[in-house]
């Protein structure tokens, strides 16, 4: 059998779980919130609109994840194995995963556990939490010391925030 790559092309790039993890998750929270702001400045706040809401933020997690793993496949076109194209789409399992807490938050609210007028409040706090917390990680993976590590969390959740309430004004 000959060689998975040919001449003059570079070999597909794996990457590593962190990375995959730290990409999906930040996408995942700034998808998230800017679904609620877009549900919630456009829907209903009864609880039977925050199980749609929750349905939908799901959905389209999962329609992301879709789309960038064939997005990958497709800018990594070359030699493949042949399970190269559905490794790539479970790959973006981190994507999907970091919704689940907001849908748990509009299905709950759904299912009464928690009024579901003002839950897009608590959503979107939490998902600058979970930035804040992936910016951290990275920070102190990248050898910085706890006050930088925090500084830079804190800079990222801020990134965030503004991403998300600019994708909430354009929608």
């Amino acid at each position: 059998m000959a060689d998975s790559t040919a001449v003059g092309a570079a070999p597909p790039r794996r990457h590593s779980m962190r990375e995959a993890v730290l990409f999906g998750g930040v996408y995942g929270a700034v998808l998230a919130s800017s679904l609620v702001a877009a549900l919630t400045r456009y829907g209903h706040t009864s609880a039977e609109g925050r199980g749609y809401d929750a349905a939908w933020v799901l959905v389209t997690a999962l329609a992301s994840a879709l789309a960038h793993g064939y997005a990958h496949c497709i800018a990594e076109r070359g030699p493949h194995r042949r399970w190269d194209a559905v490794r790539s789409l479970r790959d973006e399992w981190p994507l999907v995963t970091a919704v689940l807490p907001t849908v748990l938050l509009l299905a709950g609210a759904w299912w009464g556990w928690w009024p579901a007028k003002g839950v897009e409040y608590a959503a979107f706090v939490l998902n600058i939490l979970i930035l804040f917390v992936l910016g951290l990680l990275t920070a102190r993976w990248a050898a910085r010391s706890w006050p930088t590590a925090v500084l830079m969390g804190a800079g990222d959740a801020v990134l965030g925030l503004i991403v998300v309430v600019a994708n909430a004004l354009i929608k």
